[in-house]
């Protein structure tokens, strides 16, 4: 009794056992052979009323230990067995306990059993024997191991074999670096023993590892660790617990290559930018070879492809828009970027084309007889590169097809499976809103170009009166157009008109303003009209422009509060003429260099209500510089205009300098920021005519003096050796002279200017205006003025404050010396 006693303490230790546990020893014949104290307190008995009884009879039902599996059967003696049972008090009562029965092996090969007994009401309320543990360990979908101190697998379930393929068996006894050699599990190990040492749980390390059941498959882990410990605290080994996230780690990858691709793909509206940003992005996350063809049309801004099937079959032409490859200088291309693309028809390509579906190929089919068995370029080169699996994609956005998108692995790599084609799918349909963004901007660019070219002037002429030169940066950098402009208006007797304005706002819309308003100005300059004149009438048509906009859904108005300069310079006299609205002053640069500012009147802008405007006569000196400009120009947000208009005349003040030189250097003082407005500047050096290249006569308003003027003309042009001219000429001043006898006041002037044109100029102080008739067979008269229109290039009638000025142009260089009237 006493010996059996001795043994308890070292076999409950090996047991494991823990405070308040009853604890007892029976032998191989189910008899009691040692009983604790706490079995004497929870049962009531001493050790010596139950040693050498059979244990059954402590029990309510004395089979459920002879029942036992631990007992009946000896292949299972390895495992024990647990339960509940009632408990025989030394009073009659019963108590219900929570039995643990394991064997425990003699040194002479012998059975006994460690049998412990613990109350109910502290243990687990959940009916679990243990077999239920058994077969949840074993049956657990995680992979369950647990390795001794040092780290040898001493216990494993069926889940972690089916997970990393590695059997039971090899497993058994082996560290984890001998049956999967490699730094993940060498890394494992040292995860393990941190935990060993530490006693800290470890939850969620991740490691990757290639299975041996699928070696072109690398798997994603995720491993738990916690040290076991027995009841006396010490260290008995490490459970690993496993979970296969290869899925999840496969769409984590998937979301940091799509969120990736929102930062890399798209930084430019640029198309071939974009394609190649794409081929970049894919290389390496998805496949060892990338190509970007998209259709030609779409790199120029046009409409693409609905479908292949619409064009009957025929294939358009593609343009390589970007090509990468894993390997330094893409061998595997057949193509450099920019380079037309030849699609095979038919093909894989065609087929994507036609449907707008993907195509997945997980090994390339190279055998005869098929499309590349027809194409003998991407045969070779799949061949040279092993280039094995392909996935082509469309690309296509607002019902489109952009492209395709071709995406290879080559060598080693393993083949293309469905979750690659759905990332391959999701990251070009993100970059294919991309390249639909650029394809709309680079045709709205064009567009707006358009509309710049052919809103501004697109070659500036000042013909004998002055040189000019300009420059234009407008504030939308995007769209290149602004509300800004200028104009050099050729006007009659050499004469020519010079006009800058600005609309209120920029971009588009403002440059569709400016529009409108230059061609009101052109159409109102070859009236012929007076600088305040022509602004009065500008007024008039913007408040009218306003009014129709206003009363237009979707349209508002923009011209009002638009600023213009317009001035009219003559080289006979030297002479320039100019009124404003609300328009920055011009700024002169005499031929010595001075700077000058001239006094003239503000004026309000155009359209901003009832305004009137005063015109200002210069006499300017040959090769005066005359600046006109636009408020973006002498105006920022740290300098006012007055110093911004000093700065530009101390930049100008070098009127020796080329024109054109003159610009650039006035925008060079603009600050290196984006600009806040439109800037223009128009730069006009002035000319004059020379004595020898102008005639004038006074003559009596008589009928008699129109054959004297025809004698004067015809030995002026003797004299200036147009005497192919003299017919045509005769015909042009006799009519309109006689006009002005018959139907004018005052005294007349004839005025004849040689320059780049033959001009014919009869001035009278009456201010009626003449007109062009047609006359009828049996009329006598009526037919002068339409004379002159024939024999003339160009005609009209201008007014001055004495009167009326009526003149004709002819082309000096023009064929024959009279030309064919027409009937």
């Amino acid at each position: 009794m006493a010996r059996a006693r001795d043994t308890m303490p070292d076999a409950g230790q090996g047991a494991g056992h823990t405070a308040g546990t009853a604890m007892a020893a029976v032998d191989a014949h189910g008899v009691v052979v040692a009983w604790g104290r706490e079995a004497e307190r929870l049962s009531g008995l001493s050790a010596t009323d139950v040693i050498g009884r059979c244990a059954g009879r402590l029990l309510a039902d004395p089979e459920v230990i002879l029942r036992a599996p631990a007992f009946t059967d000896r292949s299972r003696r390895g495992d024990g067995w647990s339960g509940t049972a009632g408990l025989r008090r030394a009073d009659g009562s019963l108590l219900d306990v929570y039995l643990r029965v394991c064997p425990l092996t003699e040194r002479d090969g012998g059975v006994r059993w460690l049998v412990t007994a613990t109350e109910m009401t502290t243990v687990p309320s959940w009916p679990m024997n243990g077999a239920g543990v058994q077969a949840l360990l074993t049956g657990a979908p995680i992979g369950i191991a647990v390795r001794d101190t040092d780290l040898r697998c001493t216990w494993v379930n069926d889940a972690l074999a089916l997970q990393d393929g590695i059997p039971r068996e090899k497993r058994l006894g082996r560290r984890l670096t001998e049956v999967l050699p490699g730094p993940e599990a060498e890394s494992v190990e040292a995860v393990m023993r941190l935990v060993l040492k530490s006693g800290e749980p470890l939850v969620d390390h991740e490691y990757r590892t290639w299975m041996s059941t699928n070696p072109q498959q690398e798997h994603s882990f995720s491993t738990s660790f916690f040290r076991l410990d027995d009841a006396d605290g010490r260290t008995l080994g490490v459970c690993a617990i496993s979970v296969d996230v290869t899925d999840r780690q496969r769409a984590r990858e998937r979301l940091a290559v799509l969120s990736e691709a929102s930062t890399r793909i798209g930084t430019t509206l640029e198309v071939m930018r974009t394609g190649q940003e794409l081929a970049d992005l894919a290389v390496a996350r998805i496949a060892d070879f990338v190509a970007v063809d998209l259709a030609e049309s779409v790199a120029l801004g046009e409409d693409s492809l609905a479908r292949l099937g619409s064009t009957n079959g025929y294939v358009p032409a593609f343009r390589r828009a970007g090509v990468a490859s894993i390997h330094a200088g893409n061998p595997e291309s057949l193509w450099s970027r920019g380079d037309v693309v030849s699609v095979p028809a038919p093909s894989p390509f065609t087929e994507v084309l036609a449907s707008g579906e993907s195509h997945l190929e997980p090994v390339v089919n190279a055998s005869r007889g098929t499309w590349l068995d027809r194409d003998q370029g991407r045969s070779d080169r799949m061949r040279t590169h092993a280039m094995h699996s392909l996935m082509i994609v469309p690309i296509h956005a607002r019902g489109a097809v952009l492209g395709v998108a071709v995406f290879f692995r080559m060598g080693d790599s393993v083949p293309f499976e469905a979750d690659d084609l759905r990332l391959a799918e999701e990251l070009v349909a993100r970059a294919a809103l991309s390249l639909d963004s650029a394809r709309r901007y680079v045709r709205e660019h064009a567009a707006a170009l358009a509309l710049q070219r052919n809103l501004l002037p697109g070659r500036l002429d000042g013909g004998v009166a002055v040189e000019v030169a300009s420059h234009y940066v407008p504030a939308d950098t995007q769209s290149g157009v602004g509300g800004d402009w200028f104009d050099v208006i050729p006007l009659s007797g050499a004469r020519v008109a010079l006009v800058v304005g600005d609309v209120v706002g920029h971009g588009i819309n403002a440059a569709a303003t400016m529009g409108r308003l230059r061609a009101s100005v052109h159409t109102l300059a070859n009236m012929d009209l007076c600088p305040d004149e022509l602004l009065a009438h500008l007024d008039d048509t913007i408040s009218r422009l306003d009014a129709e906009d206003s009363g237009t859904p979707g349209r508002v108005g923009a011209e009002a509060g638009t600023t213009c300069l317009y001035a009219v310079y003559d080289p006979a006299t030297r002479r320039c003429t100019m009124a404003r609205a609300g328009h920055p002053p011009p700024v002169v640069i005499s031929p010595q260099g001075r700077v000058w500012v001239p006094d003239l009147p503000a004026g309000l802008p155009l359209g901003v209500g009832p305004a009137s405007f005063e015109a200002v006569d210069l006499e300017l000196p040959e090769g005066c510089v005359i600046a006109f400009y636009s408020d973006g120009l002498v105006e920022t947000r740290d300098q006012d205009i007055d110093a911004g208009i000093r700065r530009l005349g101390t930049v100008l003040a070098r009127p020796d300098r080329p024109l054109d030189e003159l610009c650039t250097a006035a925008f060079d003082t603009l600050p290196t920021r984006a600009l806040e407005d439109d800037a223009t500047l128009l730069l006009a050096r002035t000319r004059s005519l020379m004595p020898s290249q102008i005639a004038t006569w006074d003559l009596p308003h008589d009928p008699v003096v129109v054959a004297h003027a025809r004698a004067l003309a015809t030995a002026q042009l003797t004299g200036w050796g147009l005497e192919a001219l003299t017919a045509t000429t005769e015909l042009i001043v006799s009519e309109l002279v006689t006009n002005a006898v018959r139907h004018g006041a005052g005294s007349i002037t004839l005025r004849l200017i040689r320059h780049e044109v033959l001009v014919c100029e009869v001035t009278d102080a009456s201010d009626s205006v003449p007109r062009l008739r047609h006359a009828r067979p049996t009329d006598e008269g009526g037919r002068g003025l339409f004379l002159v229109a024939q024999l003339s290039s160009r005609r009209g009638t201008r007014h001055s404050s004495t009167g009326k000025t009526v003149w004709a142009e002819q082309e000096i260089n023009m064929p024959g010396p009279l030309r064919t009237l027409e009937a």
